[in-house]
């Protein structure tokens, strides 16, 4: 008997067919099928804060689900992480130093392939393996190919970012060179600092989907993970990582594993310069919840490390978030390549 899982998990972030969002705060410059040889040919928007010149450097932020970041009015579910007014704000009140996004759209059906971490998958007894790929969604097979997520790093750093690095007036080193995402994007942004450490200074990791794909009972998938991370995390004097999570819907799975990687994170030397885990009480797994904190990870990511971590974009006062590791020592363009 096939497996199952939620539709509306799956559903969250499928890439459907979008015209160019529009943006409240910035320019937003679309690219369409951004040609690859690892992985399916996808959108790319680049976002650039008002003012932005060819004689200043900006730092660079990729961030996956890219259809889900700008324009409610073009999403499934009429939500978004308002990622230009969020960045638009901090840059205007120098919260955080200059930067641009690369928002890198899903493709639906490849979506899993693309983000579920390779190496740890590929440490799966073949049994689990087997599993994961017998899943449905709904009634139809939720996978359409197999775990390609290394090829999916290939794209980002070996031809996007070439692109990127070229075609815009941006800081290149590892220092100014950021990734995030939520849920299986939260995995992937993890396991692409993880992979190149030289490419990425800095990681943030909402709702990270820890579970994998399974829930909670007898699940293979977290202690993969675990035991990817105590081989593969890169140095805390040279990266900073965040974390959150919420305690509502799929969230509430997080805990126990975010805590094991909390430890890790200590074992391992960072500390709260370097690392932040936080737990948002009462926030779920949607766009929603994600915007209304986005500003904590790119202050902490690209902040003024001399300034307190205290972002004014963030909540009210009486629905503040818990800090968990404190507790613990457009334009229509075709990219020319």
């Amino acid at each position: 008997m096939h497996s199952r899982i939620s539709i509306a998990f799956l559903c969250l972030f499928s890439a459907l067919s979008f015209a160019q969002p529009k943006v409240a705060s910035g320019s937003l410059k679309h690219f369409e099928n951004f040609e690859s040889k690892f992985v399916t040919p996808r959108t790319v928007d680049i976002w650039t804060p008002d003012g932005y010149n060819d004689k200043e450097k900006y730092s660079v932020i990729y961030m996956h689900d890219g259809q889900m970041l700008f324009d409610g009015d073009q999403t499934w579910n009429k939500q978004a992480w308002e990622a230009d007014d969020t960045a638009a704000k901090l840059i205007a009140a120098r919260e955080t130093k200059k930067f641009i996004i690369v928002a890198i759209y899903n493709i639906g059906e490849y979506r899993m392939s693309d983000y579920f971490p390779q190496k740890p998958f590929e440490a799966l007894t073949q049994k689990s393996r087997d599993s994961i790929y017998d899943l449905y969604m709904g009634e139809k097979p939720m996978w359409s190919a197999k775990v390609s997520s290394d090829n999916y790093l290939k794209f980002i750093v070996t031809e996007l970012k070439p692109f990127i690095d070229k075609t815009y007036s941006v800081n290149t080193d590892a220092a100014n060179t950021f990734i995030a995402g939520s849920s299986m994007g939260g995995l992937i942004s993890l396991y692409a600092i993880c992979e190149y450490p030289q490419v990425f200074g800095g990681a943030a990791c909402l709702s990270t989907h820890w579970t994998g794909v399974f829930g909670t009972a007898q699940n293979p998938v977290p202690a993969q993970f675990i035991s990817y991370l105590k081989k593969k995390l890169p140095a805390p004097a040279t990266h900073k990582i965040y974390f959150d999570l919420g305690s509502e819907g799929i969230d509430a799975n997080y805990g126990t594993t975010q805590k094991k990687v909390d430890a890790i994170m200590t074992q391992k030397g960072y500390t709260t310069k370097n690392w932040m885990t936080k737990e948002f009480p009462g926030d779920d797994h949607s766009e929603k919840s994600w915007a209304a904190r986005l500003a904590q990870p790119l202050i902490f990511l690209m902040g003024d490390p001399s300034k307190p971590q205290t972002p004014t974009l963030v909540k009210a006062a009486d629905d503040k978030p818990k800090d968990m590791s404190k507790q613990r020592p457009v334009k229509k363009e075709e990219p020319k390549k």
